[in-house]
């Protein structure tokens, strides 16, 4: 398995990690990476390290942080790349793929949190970022599995309190959960594209940590998206479905063979539905 080294910013723990090869995110993976997010005017983030800038309209993760602090569609998308990134590594290091669970867990605080500090600090939330460098250091240390997802819900948890601090919105609930759960599914589709064209591991599991998030936001989030929405809640279901066959676990298959139409088409349908 081809894997290559992601540029490290603004993170202590870049030495302990130097060792490790991963790519994806918005390193160097492809100048959009993560560059899907969704702002409330319906275009897209533009991405990664690239023309976004670090806490520019992009941010390193793909999120607009200087709407992040009113807009709570990109406030929770921005924390939804945060949990796509624990939930892989979670996921990737049960499979056996260890150094690209230590280093997934580390990618958010360098991509998301570190621009997020300031939102996160008017929202009077406090810094949790050093629960992702200690779940990387305990993976870095050969962690048992399940101290492992032990660390990995202490991490939702946090993104679960922070995310009640959201800025507040005119928005009703089930409108901004769908928002979050189409940029969500509109990263994966979008990683899955660049994972076919490269046999790097890392973009796949980018996506399959986007798709998982998607899934984990819908399951929490359905009643009220289809109460309030229920095209946009069928347009998911649909989404999500074709999501689950191109990434059926945490391990990349030999051959990336879904219908890149079918993924791209569904999640323009999801997004079209959400705005």
């Amino acid at each position: 398995m081809k894997v290559e080294l992601k540029t490290w910013t603004n993170l202590g723990v870049a030495t302990a990690l130097a060792g490790l090869t991963l790519a994806g995110c918005s390193g160097e993976a492809g100048e959009s990476g993560e560059s899907a997010a969704v702002d409330t005017a319906g275009e897209a983030g533009e991405g990664g390290e690239g023309e976004g800038g670090e806490g520019g309209e992009g941010g390193e993760g793909g999120v607009d942080i200087a709407a992040a602090g009113n807009d709570p569609v990109i406030y929770g998308s921005a924390l939804a790349v945060a949990e796509a990134h624990v939930i892989a590594a979670r996921d990737a290091y049960a499979a056996g793929q260890t150094e690209a669970g230590a280093e997934m867990f580390a990618h958010p605080v360098s991509e998301v949190l570190f621009e997020m500090q300031p939102v996160f600090e008017a929202q009077g939330v406090e810094d949790f970022s050093d629960l992702f460098t200690t779940a990387s250091q305990a993976a870095l240390n050969g962690a048992g599995s399940d101290e492992i997802a032990g660390q990995t819900d202490g991490i939702i948890a946090a993104l679960r309190t922070a995310e009640e601090r959201a800025p507040v919105s005119e928005a009703n609930s089930g409108a901004i959960a769908g928002g979050v759960v189409a940029d969500q599914i509109e990263r994966a589709v979008s990683m899955y594209a660049q994972a076919s064209e490269t046999t790097q591991y890392g973009l796949y599991l980018d996506g399959y940590g986007f798709y998982k998030a998607a899934q984990a936001t819908f399951e929490r989030s359905a009643d009220a998206i289809k109460s309030e929405n229920p095209d946009l809640a069928e347009k998911i279901e649909a989404a999500l479905g074709l999501l689950a066959q191109a990434y059926p676990d945490a391990l990349r298959p030999e051959n990336l063979d879904a219908n890149q139409g079918a993924l791209s088409g569904a999640s323009a349908g999801v997004l079209l539905a959400a705005s």
